[in-house]
């Protein structure tokens, strides 16, 4: 269906560029002045941008509707939600500022288009506009990046988020292992420089702390507490990604990184809230 719309759309084009060869031959054979020619064509075009305008903002609506249903569910962890706020705010700008511009920009290629009985007013600069459309922008952006960072801060505070669960997350081509720390909520000390076929995690025997670790290829998540997870490569770069929990943090080899968050919906919730029996939270 979608195919049979694209032909349709290609087609009509090369209608609409055949038949306005057509209607310049005809003028051409009739002798027609060369500048009403003209003027009729730059009314032509005018009204087929002013179509093509709302044409396209109609289909753009349209698809953020209809395509509502692939975008993920409700934030499954306490900083999703404001993370997803952020998100909203950040979405409705650009959609305001998308819309005006171009909205201003096809008005005024109709409104100015080709008249021999109006001349263009030239002035070299308007420091007042300038100095508008530099600082408002700056402004937004500046709130808008505060905003941001104050919240990234607060999840990666490393000195405020020393409860919870303590998770060390390995990554390779093509696999995640995670460890878990035991009963003392420790884990033992690891090493990249450890790491071989028998210690793919590269963790230090030797410590105590590592005695009650466990590993696993699922992880299970307690809601309503924090989780403290680390994240280690033994390769190349990977993404710790749980779009549900809106977690995202890359693995980097030789370093440790980190991610702190509180899940606060349950497979069962979220399957509800889906609407899908066979909902499962993927990493």
């Amino acid at each position: 269906m979608t195919l049979l719309w694209i032909l349709a759309v290609v087609f009509g084009v090369l209608v609409l560029v055949r038949l306005a060869n057509v209607a310049q031959l005809a003028s051409q054979l009739a002798n027609e002045d060369e500048e009403a020619e003209q003027d009729r064509d730059n009314k032509f075009n005018s009204w087929m941008l002013v179509g093509f305008l709302w044409v396209g903002l109609a289909l753009l609506v349209y698809m953020m509707i209809d395509y509502k249903k692939f975008l993920l569910p409700e934030s499954a962890s306490e900083h999703g939600v404001t993370i997803d706020s952020l998100m909203d705010i950040n979405w409705l700008i650009l959609f305001i500022v998308f819309f005006a511009t171009q909205i201003l920009l096809f008005s005024f290629a109709f409104k100015y288009r080709y008249n021999k009985n109006r001349r263009s007013y030239y002035y070299h600069d308007n420091n007042k506009l300038e100095a508008i459309w530099t600082i408002i922008p700056s402004l937004v952006l500046l709130a808008l990046v505060f905003t941001g960072l104050k919240e990234w801060n607060k999840i990666t505070d490393t000195q405020a988020n020393t409860d919870g669960i303590k998770i060390q997350i390995y990554g390779k081509q093509f696999d995640w292992t995670a460890r878990y720390s035991g009963k003392d909520n420790k884990l033992g000390q690891s090493s990249f420089l450890k790491i071989n076929d028998f210690n793919p995690l590269a963790v230090d025997s030797l410590d105590v702390a590592s005695a009650d670790d466990r590993l696993a290829t699922e992880m299970h998540f307690p809601v309503g507490k924090p989780v403290d997870v680390q994240i280690n490569s033994r390769d190349v770069i990977h993404s710790f990604y749980l779009p549900h929990f809106r977690v995202q943090m890359n693995a980097v080899p030789g370093m440790n990184t980190r991610f702190y968050f509180k899940p606060t919906i349950t497979t069962a919730k979220m399957r509800q809230i889906t609407g899908n029996p066979n909902f499962d939270y993927v990493l």
